[in-house]
């Protein structure tokens, strides 16, 4: 039986050396951010995402032989552990082949089976099953006893078929080859409760598809459509051949086949063995469709947290609302909120122009320089009242913002405790424009389920789905580096090797003490201690430190080592504000191996301080495409097809991607529309927050519904 690192080693396409080296510095209680960034050497530079794979499969792997310890000592326990059966359970690959080697060992409920086992049947069960020519009826005589229950042959074989029905259906081989023919031959199909019943689910009414070819997308709606007691669902194999294939498991290859067990082997089926592979089917059909949801949320969740931020700008925060106005916040260029005020645009033109008189006051007086609009109720009218302002300020512009999650994040007691002054309405209003300003520091503050941009979220197991975006965030705040002096502890929490309670020590320490002057003094910091800032000190930025490596991404353990390799490049740290534009030409000339033996590092630790000092304090957001900040304002009766924009995109998902193309409500690129070539997913071409060229195809104004291609654009006009 191969080992852990093994088996991983195989599965990643990995060295062993480097697996061991990945699972020992897990044990040891390093951070995957700390691993990935600062342990290339032992892992040979697999990024975060391989690490975070090789995480989870590791702690499956465990449970998996931890359960088949389980399964074995309670096997022993009852004296029926073989060597051959202990031999199967050690090379069984998931839980469910343990399972199904551990079911006829299992304490049962009281079932027919085992009613009869306890009348004394079971040997004539097995002289029956032997099936060597003998009549079952005749074998039967002998176990006629009515003071246990069995008066006549009748109940004798009743009670036997029972039991071999009951072995049958424990058989771990016919269940094995049973979901195999589910997974090649089988289907799906989905009945209307009411055909006549309106619901979103209108799609399924009718539908039968094979098991093999199901999207995950369809078995998470179906699977609320049938929660929801719009759908009858139920899976079915061609004719009989799940019958037939229980019957030659169970039949011996001899002339006279025994009607008796054949009988047995389709009662078997049918009343035992089909409705719970059809359960388990139908189980994996959701674990496998919840997995991939939970997989297509974190790839879009990555992206929309790495949004380059739009920092150092006065911005305007618009919250559109119908019957409760349209709530403003402006904030300063750090986020510091300037301003509030509450307008009501939609109510009448007059209440409109008081409203644009307002946000223009408010515009001159703090230097507003882009306005951030949330997506939700009112947006458009907003949106509109905005370009008419404007057109009085025609070096500012406006974004539309992803509102997803703001009313939760408003209503918490994190955002009662950083806005006491202000109510729920306006906090939202700051998060938006903060949410211009720096996505990632304040999309932190908010559950990741809520932010919205994902696919049936709410339907996937929740602890992964919890866990599988947390993982997502901490990737994305370690990846950036959080500024120690002006980052909130919802911030900070995210950092590698803090918790909640040493992130809120670090933001008190700051308050009573001033800022950071050092990195090395947040081990004054209660409860920080020597492993927690190990993990942490790297991403932590202080550009207020004398020591200009505070200020980058070099790893104190480090300093030494960067040290010394501009002092053998001819440079001193000084040189470093200015930047080292020849320091890739003179680490060529002295050769990298030999300056990362001289510096006593490894060659990706060499290369990634010399990244660093190259741009001490770099933002990596910086790199990817900024956001859209327009004008002016689309309406859907503009549109019209062959039209040619450039779009946001706004969430992709298993059928297509929404593209927010300036328009209050966002096109669908439809997968087929995607690429001039087949792809299985849109992820393969497009992630949110991408940039993307757009032609229109199709308008539904009464649904409001915009059909969109990236595929043969013409030319712009």
């Amino acid at each position: 039986m191969n080992t852990i690192a093994e088996i991983l080693s195989q599965e990643l396409g990995q060295k062993q050396e480097y697996i061991e080296n990945v699972i020992a510095l897990i044990d040891e209680g390093n951070t995957i951010p700390f691993i990935a960034r600062y342990r290339k050497e032992k892992h040979g530079a697999m990024d975060d995402t391989v690490l975070r794979t090789l995480e989870t499969r590791l702690n499956y792997l465990r449970g998996l032989e931890q359960r088949r310890q389980e399964v074995k000592n309670s096997i022993e326990n009852q004296g029926k552990l073989t060597s051959e059966l202990s031999a199967a359970i050690d090379n069984a690959t998931t839980l469910s082949e343990v399972e199904d080697l551990y079911r006829p060992y299992k304490q049962k409920r009281r079932t027919r089976g085992t009613i009869a086992r306890e009348k004394g049947l079971e040997p004539l069960a097995a002289a029956i099953f032997a099936q060597d020519g003998k009549d079952p009826a005749v074998l039967a005589q002998d176990y006629i006893d009515p003071e246990k229950g069995v008066e006549t042959v009748e109940d004798a074989l009743a009670g036997a078929s029972d039991i071999i029905a009951e072995d049958l259906s424990d058989d771990p081989a016919i269940r094995k080859d049973l979901r195999a023919l589910f997974h090649r031959r089988g289907a799906l199909t989905c009945k209307a409760s009411d055909p006549e019943a309106e619901s979103v689910y209108r799609l399924y009414y009718d539908f039968s598809t094979p098991i093999s070819k199901l999207m995950d997308h369809q078995i998470l709606a179906i699977n609320r459509g049938e929660k929801e007691e719009f759908l009858k669902v139920s899976v079915a194999l061609p004719g009989n051949e799940g019958q037939a294939l229980v019957c030659r498991a169970a039949l011996k290859p001899v002339a006279q086949v025994s009607s008796f067990v054949r009988a047995a082997a389709e009662d078997a089926y049918d009343r035992l063995i089909f409705p719970s592979v059809s359960r388990e089917i139908r189980a994996e059909l959701t674990d496998r469709a919840g997995a991939g949801a939970i997989h297509n949320f974190a790839l879009n969740l990555k992206p929309l947290l790495m949004q380059p931020p739009v920092k150092g700008f006065v911005t305007m925060g618009l919250d559109p609302g119908y019957r409760n106005g349209c709530k403003v916040a402006v904030v300063d260029g750090t986020g510091k909120v300037l301003d509030t005020s509450v307008v009501y645009p939609t109510f009448s033109q007059r209440k409109k122009e008081e409203a644009i008189a307002t946000l223009s006051r408010l515009m001159k007086k703090h230097g507003v320089q882009h306005i951030a609009i949330g997506n939700g109720t009112a947006s458009r009218e907003t949106e509109a009242m905005t370009v008419e302002l404007l057109r009085s300020f025609p070096d500012a512009s406006y974004a539309i913002v992803n509102e997803a999650g703001a009313s939760v994040y408003s209503a918490s007691p994190l955002a009662a405790e950083e806005f006491p002054e202000y109510d729920v309405n306006l906090r939202s209003a700051v998060s938006i424009a903060r949410r211009l300003q720096d996505p990632l520091a304040e999309l932190v503050k908010i559950d990741p389920k809520a932010i919205g941009v994902g696919q049936y979220q709410h339907d996937c197991p929740q602890k992964e789905l919890t866990e599988a975006l947390d993982a997502v965030v901490e990737d994305c705040v370690n990846a950036v580096g959080v500024d120690l002096n002006t980052a909130s502890a919802s911030l900070l929490r995210q950092v590698s090797g803090l918790t909640a309670t040493t992130a809120k020590n670090i933001v008190t320490y700051r308050e009573e003490n001033g800022p950071f002057t050092s990195r090395a003094q947040i081990k004054k910091v209660p409860k920080l201690g020597p492993k927690a800032y190990e993990q942490c000190a790297g991403f932590l930025r202080v550009p207020e430190s004398k020591e200009i490596l505070d200020n980058t991404g070099v790893h104190p353990e480090s300093y030494a080592a960067a040290k010394t390799m501009l002092t053998l490049c001819g440079y001193d740290k000084k040189d470093i504000p200015g930047g080292l534009s020849e320091l890739n030409q003179k680490m060529d000339q002295l050769g990298v191996d030999a300056l990362a033996q001289q510096c006593n590092v490894g060659k990706p630790t060499l290369l990634d301080i010399a990244k660093e000092l190259q741009k001490p304090g770099r933002d990596p957001r910086e790199e990817l495409p900024a956001p859209i900040l327009r004008k002016d304002v689309l309406e859907l009766k503009d549109l019209k097809p062959g039209m040619v924009l450039t779009g946001t995109v706004r969430n992709v998902i298993d059928f297509g991607a929404f593209v927010d193309i300036g328009v209050h409500q966002d096109g669908l690129v439809h997968i087929s529309q995607i690429a001039p070539r087949r792809i299985k997913h849109p992820s393969e071409v497009v992630k949110v927050g991408d940039i993307v060229k757009v032609a229109v195809l199709e308008v539904d104004e009464k649904r409001g519904r915009i059909g969109l291609t990236m595929k043969n654009l013409p030319k712009e006009s």
